[in-house]
């Protein structure tokens, strides 16, 4: 691992067709990609469970801790199929959607969202096929019918997704697919489980009571993609373990020109709650079919770092992609160039809160200061599970983050999280005799050298594992 080309930013991969194979997986995973997706909305579990033992078998040949996102479908909304190919909707004409099991012909068609006739009222927004078709609510029967006018017309094919930006939805937030999908996820072992369409923290709060039920240990990733996220976005941050900016259809339900400063605000609030964030959807598209981005590409992934994101995705780039092995280079490049920048480290403090973390959070604060204030090579931190890591990341310390743990469960999990590489370490024979070690096998790996310095944080006895309480400077 080489520290100087491999940017502190992470990268999260979408699998697919076209990245599942080993080699190219490996070139992938050898070019910076940390987390790898597996997108729920697609694929067979014979596919997931020959790809996890895929990127299993390449962490321990290349001596890395590739995480796996699990992201749930969610209740996506489709229309059904239709009947002879696209329907042409033409505006201030008329369709009706029904819960009926019909082929789509022009003026009718299908969808198999139940409660759709009870849920939209008159006056409200449909969109389809990502925003590009707009009809307006004239009347439904309650039970079955939906009559709509068309806004914007266009070309409607099979199985384009339904959004309804002012519609309150009652369906759940976890599907009888996500419940079958997370089983199993969760005997797969994965790092983290992206949670779909998240309404309210309650979806998080029972997301993570279903985990515990199966006995899992993965985090929760929340997806902010609907406009009542955005209505309770403080409450959202406090449940869930990190956040996903899911641009796409957040740009279609919301004005597409409020999406990046919402993706600005909600990166600020993580960081302040400590948790990750993800910048997802249409960062690299171009790329889908060419072998170079598009220079707007390359400054809306520039601007992500900029912004402090912990990690910026990719999906179809890399899951259908002509160029799955380029465009992570591509990525890695831009993030290496714009980590030059000094705009891109120490950021805002967040409040010292009066907890049972605040010694702990007191010293992680004081790591970063330290750093900010000499020339400190790397903060290293020993953790159980993985709170260190994850404050000294929110504050973006110039100096390394290192992580050494025992417990196994955490060293993939945490390469989602910015700057931080985790170490497995189980050796507890004292304070002095762990932190020599430790700089022992930094300076082995070439991750340190001779005379730099580094900040060491551990509690005190260090055979409880318990709660940050000291920190020491010394020279390699």
């Amino acid at each position: 691992m080489s520290t100087a080309s491999d940017p502190k930013t992470k990268i999260v991969a979408t699998l697919g067709p076209a990245s599942s194979s080993r080699e190219v997986l490996r070139e992938m995973l050898t070019h910076g990609v940390d987390v790898c997706r597996l997108n729920f909305s697609h694929g067979n579990y014979d596919f997931y469970r020959e790809v996890i033992a895929t990127i299993r078998s390449l962490n321990q040949e290349l001596g890395i801790n590739t995480a796996i996102l699990a992201d749930l479908q969610g209740p996506k909304l489709r229309v059904g199929e239709m009947a002879n190919g696209p329907i042409e909707l033409k505006e201030g004409g008329e369709l009706v959607i029904t819960t009926e099991p019909v082929k789509g012909v022009p003026g009718l068609v299908s969808t198999s969202y139940a409660q759709f006739p009870q849920d939209v009222k008159a006056g409200e927004i449909v969109l389809l096929d990502d925003g590009k078709l707009r009809l307006e609510v004239k009347h439904t029967d309650g039970r079955q019918r939906v009559a709509t006018t068309v806004l914007s017309g266009g070309l409607l094919s099979s199985n384009k997704g339904i959004n309804l930006p002012y519609t309150k939805v009652s369906l759940p937030c976890l599907t009888p697919k996500d419940l079958q999908d997370l089983s199993f996820a969760l005997s797969q072992r994965v790092d983290w489980v992206g949670l779909s369409f998240v309404r309210s923290a309650r979806d998080i709060i029972e997301l993570k009571h279903r985990i515990r039920a199966e006995g899992g240990l993965a985090r929760v990733v929340a997806k902010i993609e609907k406009p009542e996220a955005i209505q309770e976005i403080d409450e959202i941050i406090r449940e869930a373990d990190a956040l996903m900016v899911a641009r796409g259809d957040l740009g279609v339900e919301l004005p597409m020109e409020q999406v990046p400063l919402l993706q600005k605000d909600i990166i600020k609030r993580c960081l302040r709650h400590n948790r990750p964030v993800i910048v997802a959807t249409q960062m690299m598209e171009s790329m889908i079919q060419n072998s170079t981005p598009t220079r707007a590409e390359v400054n809306d992934v520039a601007n992500a770092v900029l912004d402090h994101a912990d990690a910026v995705m990719l999906s179809a780039e890399t899951s259908v992609g002509k160029y799955p092995v380029e465009v992570v280079k591509a990525m890695n490049r831009i993030l290496v160039e714009m980590e030059s920048s000094e705009e891109m480290y120490n950021v805002t403090e967040p409040p010292l809160d009066k907890s049972d973390r605040m010694v702990s959070d007191t010293i992680c604060m004081a790591s970063v200061r330290m750093a900010a204030a000499i020339d400190i090579k790397a903060i290293v931190t020993m953790t159980h599970s993985g709170y260190t890591a994850f404050k000294i990341s929110s504050m973006r310390p110039k100096a390394h983050i290192f992580a050494f743990t025992s417990n196994r469960r955490i060293l993939t999990m945490l390469n989602l999280v910015w700057g931080v590489r985790a170490e497995y370490y189980d050796k507890t024979v004292s304070t002095d005799h762990t932190i020599a070690d430790i700089k022992h096998i930094l300076r082995s790996k070439n991750l340190v050298g001779k005379g730099d310095l580094v900040a060491n944080i551990a509690s005190m006895p260090i055979a409880e594992q318990g709660m940050a309480n000291m920190i020491r400077l010394s020279a390699v």
